[in-house]
């Protein structure tokens, strides 16, 4: 076992043993793997290639969003008429947008109008909050969830092959903007935020959706749509699940369905999992790994032009290391690029997202096992009770033993390449605290201490996804919500009052930001910057998002937090001073 690498201090010795069909990067990777989807239209083949590269639309997920208004035969019938007698067989942009414009109705035709039955205008959290400006921007945020809710027409059941949309049978919350389906860990925070609204009802048909896709799928996939059927995304059903037992206490539901939150847990296990030997033990741990060697639909023409210069299986490589990227949900930032930490040059080009072994990925697993034992304790099947238990007590042991850094006082995500540690910041490097992922009690403060001593707390207007500026949406200057909701959660429950003022200061920052841009633009974004005085956030591959089911979701649940004392002021919170002035302190003492 070679062994030689020290970070941040420590002496890191790891045997990665995976089978050959699942090795990251370059070690082994098998190419003539099926594409996204069965489907000749929505996910491969020469027209969909043709009309993406023809830049038809100005966002490529436009076209693999539209419905067919024929038979998928005979639409790939009348293209290949066309191909036939084109010389060449390309056919022109024109060409190209008369046959898509009678072939394919515009997108958004597969939902019916639907209004949310236990939608009330004056749910309970209102009166939480002091705040007399922010308890009138939490009744509009409330509201917001009449203008994202969507009901799949029937005929999507009936004739799925005319839709990329995949059906389910409840009516659900999307995104917002050009998200106009259903995203799976998205969900998580906007089941959280209906549940504040009183919206149980809407939240377990939310849920009921996600069990109806893993009993047909076996797993949940990224998105609605057929395209996203080979990969999914952060593992939060059993989270979807605990946050709705909290406000129904529905038991029978919970056992009608455990087997299926036991199939998804299953199906990460199955597909998604690595050993790693750490001193004398072995490890299982999870990671994301998409092994589809095509561009993905939905960005057809950005992943193309990515990979024009490289070869056939360096293209097929980088492909399938966009789309493992993708399934993060962190699509797409510095921590999935091989090179690193900054300032090392390095693109999107260089993402290695299989060769990662996340931190929080596992940290969400932990929990699942933790929640999974609790489920089947609440049901009686103490056998499966302990088994679960078991597995979590494996995994604490695993999390402890290859991603906590004493050196930094954190947890790291591993990279099987370079076979070490990435000491880049990362509010992913705490979720361990969010969802109860250690053993040690002191990891709390060590984690709190690691947090104040990076730069990430200068920033008044939110928690910065990473430190890296690289043009990426997962990096500097964004601060998504997700994050801030995973960090500032777990600082607020621990029985550190430094923890605690660090929670509060980020809440009240985030809070200020949100509403600052609220009254400013009248809407609610997918991110933020936290550079500046604070606007939407930048980069990546399509402009900001309007909505936005999870930014509402994460400002209710802070302002259920901290309702009686945040305030909607244009001042930072007065621990925020001490923040900065600490951390600064500490940066100097290094």
């Amino acid at each position: 076992m070679a062994c030689s690498a020290r970070v941040l201090g420590t002496a890191w010795c790891f045997l990665v043993v995976i089978s050959a069909k699942s090795v990251p990067g370059q070690q082994g990777l098998v190419y003539g793997l099926p594409p996204p989807c069965e489907s000749q239209i929505y996910c491969t083949g020469d027209l969909l290639k043709q009309v993406q590269l023809a830049r038809l639309y100005s966002d490529d997920k436009h076209f693999v969003d539209m419905a067919l208004r024929e038979s998928p035969e005979l639409v790939l019938k009348k293209f290949q008429q066309l191909v036939n007698v084109t010389p060449g067989g390309s056919l022109s942009k024109e060409q190209l947008q008369m046959f898509v414009s009678s072939s394919f109705s515009d997108p958004g035709q597969e939902f019916e109008a639907w209004e949310p039955e236990d939608w009330t205008s004056s749910p309970h959290i209102l009166a939480k909050i002091s705040d007399q400006k922010l308890q009138a921007w939490a009744s509009d945020l409330h509201a917001k969830w009449k203008s994202l809710g969507r009901k799949i027409k029937d005929d999507v059941r009936t004739r799925p092959a005319f839709y990329s949309l995949i059906y389910v049978p409840h009516p659900m919350m999307v995104p917002g903007g050009r998200f106009i389906e259903y995203y799976y860990w998205d969900s998580y925070w906007v089941i959280e935020g209906l549940l504040l609204s009183e919206m149980a009802a809407t939240a377990k048909g939310m849920i009921q959706n996600f069990l109806y896709l893993v009993e047909r799928h076996g797993h949940v996939p990224n998105g609605g749509r057929v395209y996203y059927l080979r990969r999914s995304q952060p593992p939060l059903l059993a989270l979807m699940m605990d946050a709705y037992l909290a406000h129904a206490n529905d038991t029978q539901f919970l056992r009608d369905n455990i087997h299926l939150l036991e199939a998804e847990y299953e199906f990460w296990q199955r597909n998604r999992s690595v050993r790693i030997a750490a001193g004398d033990k072995n490890h299982t741990l999870n990671y994301y790994n998409v092994r589809i060697g095509e561009p993905r639909p939905e960005s057809y023409s950005k992943d193309w032009d990515l990979a024009a210069d490289l070869n056939k299986d360096a293209r097929q490589e980088l492909w399938a290391e966009l789309k493992s990227a993708a399934e993060s949900g962190w699509d797409f930032s510095s921590r999935w690029f091989l090179s690193w930490p900054p300032p090392l040059p390095a693109t999107l080009k260089d993402t290695k997202a299989s060769a990662v072994v996340p931190v929080d990925l596992n940290a969400f697993l932990c929990k699942t096992e933790q929640l999974l034992a609790s489920f089947y304790r609440i049901l009686g099947n103490a056998t499966k009770a302990a088994e679960f238990q078991a597995y979590l007590e494996r995994r604490l042991d695993a999390v402890q033993a290859v991603f906590w850094n004493e050196a930094a006082g954190v947890w790291l995500d591993f990279n099987l390449l370079k076979q070490q540690p990435n000491p880049a910041f990362y509010p992913s490097n705490l979720a361990p605290l969010w969802t109860d992922c250690f053993s040690d009690q002191a990891a709390v403060d060590r984690a709190t201490q690691y947090l104040e001593g990076s730069t990430a707390l200068r920033y008044k207007n939110g928690l910065p996804t990473s430190l890296a500026r690289t043009a990426e949406q997962w990096d500097l200057p964004n601060a998504w919500p997700p994050l801030q909701h995973m960090v500032i959660a777990a600082l607020a429950k621990s029985n550190s009052s430094r923890a605690k003022e660090i929670a509060f200061a980020l809440a009240q920052n985030w809070i200020r930001t949100n509403f600052a841009l609220y009254k400013k633009y009248q809407v609610m974004f997918e991110k933020y910057s936290v550079v500046g005085d604070g606007e939407p956030g930048t980069g990546g591959e399509y402009q900001v998002q309007e909505g936005f089911g999870w930014t509402n979701g994460v400002v209710l649940k802070l302002l259920d937090l901290y309702g009686d004392r945040l305030t909607s002021g244009s001042h930072s919170s007065p621990y925020c001073a001490w923040i900065v002035a600490a951390s600064i302190f500490l940066l100097n003492l290094k």
